[in-house]
């Protein structure tokens, strides 16, 4: 893609309703994306179905949820799992008593990861049983979701997984180079890339990510011609991360986090996307705005982004609701410090020379650059620091409102979306919010 494409009007749910059935496709964890739009769905009367990754043993053996943690599971879902364990990756699989990916990196230390090589035949034999093990426990799924979906009903499908990173011992310590090392201790995000742990990581990423959305619209082929050809319709969503229009000096400009190394695995879920709408199914990769998650963490300064909604918000029209927003943030932070002020600084790093280079869209994912980190991580911990709780954040607040807003955007749009890949900038976050408060 040249550009990015933005949804561009707030839709309204023209499909959904009682008795209809919304699937997640990816277990629900802590905060995160799925949950606004899951309460879209419950909102409009439809039937919540999931699925679950599964636990693993001690060993490494991988098995459903016990009756507590199924019952623990559905309390939090609000609808009925299905228990047959759907983990994607191929980190923790292996032919009988080979190695696992994960126990091929156990020599690997933060000495050594550079030069630390794979076996890349036993590597390719782990991901075709990954594989193997994924589409069949998903052939059974799509079997017993038949008899949760009333003829005539419409289903919607969204998928949730992502991630990827192989349990080794010394990858924490790595990322922390990667993503938050400054001066002497910064290491270009490249370096990750071109060693063997990264190209395994790019790996399971696509598994995990992409492939499983590819898997997904392939074996509920059947299942699709059933329920259309019962009267219902289906459509099929998912979560990306493409960068998002945010306001920088006063205009709606496309930025990302970098270096986001999982934007190659969300190229390829835009691509199964795009495939799928050429064949005539309603599949829609939203590209959603930063937010603050349990995941996100390890990438300091990915918050930054998502500050500038609320001068979006004054934008786009304000009013009470955001003015009670605005105070609620200020409150937040430290006595001697202006919310006003936190925003300029935020507009100072994204207008710096620092992040110029990174403003260009073709080139995604970039490395990173040691300035560009300096920048990033230097600001990210300047602004933690101006609150009065390092733990209740003004940018925990509106993660928590992009959440609800994309996921009513996703569940308005997806009756009759506008095609495989779309943008939710923060122009339409911020509409949302005025309409709905």
């Amino acid at each position: 893609m040249e550009q990015s494409i933005p949804l561009t009007h707030l839709p309204d749910n023209t499909l959904y309703g009682e008795g209809d059935v919304f699937v997640l496709f990816g277990e629900l964890f802590g905060r995160g994306y799925a949950t606004g739009l899951i309460d879209s769905a419950k909102a409009a009367g439809m039937t919540i179905v999931g699925i679950t990754v599964g636990r693993r043993e001690d060993d490494g053996t991988l098995r459903a949820l016990t009756d507590e943690e199924l019952a623990q599971a559905e309390d939090n879902l609000g609808g009925k799992i299905i228990n047959i364990p759907l983990m994607a990756g191929f980190d923790m699989d292996a032919p009988e008593g080979g190695e696992t990916p994960t126990d091929m990196l156990k020599e690997m230390t933060l000495d050594n990861w550079q030069e630390f090589k794979l076996d890349w035949d036993k590597v390719d034999a782990c991901r075709e049983i990954g594989t193997a093990r994924f589409t069949g426990a998903l052939k059974e799924v799509m079997g017993a979701l038949a008899v949760h979906i009333p003829a005539g009903k419409n289903v919607h499908f969204a998928h949730t997984m992502a991630g990827g990173i192989p349990r080794a011992k010394a990858f924490l310590a790595i990322a922390n180079r990667i993503y938050k090392g400054r001066g002497a201790r910064h290491m270009s995000s490249q370096a990750l890339l071109d060693a063997d742990l990264g190209k395994l990581i790019l790996q399971n990423f696509d598994e995990v990510t992409a492939n499983s959305f590819g898997h997904l619209l392939e074996h509920s082929a059947e299942l699709r011609g059933k329920i259309e050809a019962d009267g219902g319709q289906v459509r099929y969503s998912a979560y990306g991360y493409h960068g998002t229009r945010v306001l920088i000096g006063g205009e709606y400009r496309w930025q990302t986090y970098t270096s986001y190394t999982q934007g190659y695995a969300k190229m390829r879920l835009e691509q199964f996307a795009q495939t799928a709408w050429d064949n005539g199914v309603k599949a829609t990769v939203y590209n959603c705005p930063e937010i603050r998650t349990n995941s996100s963490d390890v990438f300091a300064g990915i918050e930054l982004s998502l500050l500038p909604l609320l001068e979006a918000l004054r934008h786009e029209g304000g009013g009470a609701w955001v003015d009670a927003l605005w105070a609620e943030c200020q409150a937040l932070l430290k006595d001697d410090v202006s919310l006003e002020s936190v925003l300029k600084t935020v507009q100072d790093y994204q207008q710096s020379d620092a992040m110029q280079p990174f403003y260009n869209f073709t080139a995604w994912p970039m490395a990173n650059s040691a300035d560009q980190v300096d920048m990033t991580v230097g600001t990210s911990q300047d602004i933690v620091a101006l609150h009065s709780n390092r733990k209740v954040l003004v940018s925990d607040v509106l993660s928590q409102h992009v959440v609800n807003a994309t996921g009513a955007l996703i569940f308005g749009s997806s009756g009759a979306p506008d095609g495989p890949v779309l943008w939710l900038d923060h122009d339409m976050v911020a509409q949302h919010l005025i309409k709905a408060n």
